[in-house]
C-alpha cells in the first residue's frame, strides 16, 4: 500500500511538471505497465484530483484545474498566501529567487480553483506596492510564457522595440531570464529564422496560444545568460559616448552596475562606451565612478555635464557663509 501511495505522488509530480503526457511516458518514468498507470489515474480521480484524458494516437493525461492543490494539499487560506507571495517574489521584491518563483507560480495557478483565483487578483488589485527601479512585469504575463516554454507551445505576441516600434511575434518560447529587475524571453523567433532575446515588460501575450513545437537544441544555460546580458548591455540607446577614464579597467569593471565591456588603455587608463536615453543620467552615472574621466565625441553628454557642474556649484556656494561667498565671488570676478 505503501508503494502505491509514493506512486501516486510521484505520479501527481509528474502530471504537474509538464501538461501533457501519455500513458506510454508515464509509464516508463515510473517503471510500470501502461495498465498501471490507468489504474493509478482512477485512484487520484477517485481522491478528488481532475486528470483529463484524451482517447488517439495524439491523447494523453492532463491535470486539470479546480481540484485539492496537489502534493501539500494547501486550504484556501494557505494557497492564497502562497500565490500572492509568488507573485510578489516574481516582481523582484526578494533578490535572487524571481525565476523560481515564476516557475512555481506557474505549476500552482494551473490547479488553482477559480474562486481562490478571484481572490488572488483582489489582493493585487487593490495591494498598493511601493515603487521599485526598473520596469514592472505583469505576473500574469510571466505565468502565461512560462506555461507556453514548459508546454512546448508557441507564443505569439505583439512588441513593441526600444526605439517604440510595434510589431507582431511568432516564437517558439524557451527560457526566462532575470537580470537586474528586468525579465527577458529567450526565444527562437520563426519571422526571423533565428535566436532572440524579448523584453517581458514590452510583450502583449495574444491568446490563444500557438500550436505544439519539437524543442530545438538549446543553448547551454550560461550561454544563454550571456547572450542576455549582451543584449541588455548593447542596447540602442538614444544616446552613446565614449568614455576615458584615469583609473584601472578592473577598478571601472567593479564600479558598473551591469557588465559593460571595458578596454583596458594601461595600467591607469581605459575606455567603455556607455548609454542612456537621458545624457544627464549619464551624467550622473559617471559621476559615481569617483574617477577622473575624458568624454569623446559626445557634446550632448558634455553640455550635460556641465549644467551639473554649474548646478553642484551654486549649492556649493549657497551652503558657504555670506563672507566666504563674497569672497569666491570676487575671486571668479578678478
Amino acid at each position: 500500500m505503501s508503494e502505491t501511495s509514493a506512486r501516486l505522488l510521484r505520479l501527481l509530480s509528474l502530471l504537474q511538471a509538464q501538461r501533457d503526457w501519455t500513458g506510454t511516458e508515464l509509464a516508463a518514468r515510473l517503471g510500470v505497465t501502461t495498465r498501471t498507470i490507468r489504474n493509478d489515474i482512477g485512484r487520484l480521480r477517485g481522491l478528488g484530483y481532475p486528470v483529463d484524458a484524451r482517447p488517439g494516437v495524439a491523447g494523453g493525461y492532463r491535470l486539470g484545474t479546480g481540484g485539492a492543490l496537489p502534493p501539500l494539499l494547501l486550504d484556501d487560506e494557505e494557497a492564497v498566501a502562497v500565490a500572492v507571495g509568488l507573485r510578489t517574489a516574481a516582481n523582484g521584491s526578494i533578490t535572487g529567487i524571481e525565476e523560481t518563483s515564476v516557475r512555481a507560480l506557474a505549476k500552482l495557478q494551473q490547479v488553482l480553483p477559480a474562486r481562490l483565483r478571484h481572490q488572488v487578483s483582489a489582493f493585487q488589485s487593490y495591494a498598493l506596492p511601493m515603487p521599485s527601479p526598473g520596469p514592472r512585469v505583469d505576473p500574469d504575463v510571466l505565468t502565461v510564457i512560462a506555461s507556453a516554454c514548459r508546454d512546448h507551445e508557441r507564443l505569439r505576441f505583439d512588441y513593441r522595440a526600444h526605439a517604440g516600434a510595434a510589431s507582431r511575434r511568432s516564437v517558439e518560447p524557451y527560457r526566462l531570464v532575470n537580470d537586474r529587475r528586468r525579465w527577458y524571453l529567450v526565444a527562437w523567433d520563426l519571422d526571423r529564422d533565428a535566436w532572440r532575446t524579448f523584453r517581458v515588460d514590452r510583450i502583449e501575450p495574444r491568446t490563444p496560444a500557438g500550436p505544439r513545437f519539437t524543442p530545438r537544441e538549446l543553448p547551454p544555460d550560461p550561454e544563454i545568460a550571456a547572450r542576455v546580458a549582451r543584449g541588455s548591455g548593447e542596447a540602442t540607446w538614444r544616446y552613446r559616448a565614449r568614455v576615458i577614464v584615469h583609473a584601472p579597467a578592473s577598478y571601472v569593471r567593479g564600479r558598473l552596475p551591469i557588465p559593460v565591456e571595458v578596454e583596458s588603455l594601461g595600467e591607469d587608463r581605459c575606455a567603455f562606451e556607455p548609454g542612456s536615453d537621458d545624457p544627464q543620467m549619464l551624467a550622473l552615472h559617471l559621476g559615481l565612478l569617483d574617477a577622473d574621466f575624458t568624454v569623446v565625441d559626445a557634446p550632448e553628454l558634455v553640455d550635460a555635464l556641465h549644467a551639473l557642474t554649474e548646478r553642484y556649484q551654486r549649492a556649493i556656494d549657497a551652503g558657504r557663509p555670506t563672507s566666504a561667498r563674497s569672497a569666491h565671488s570676487s575671486r571668479h570676478s578678478a
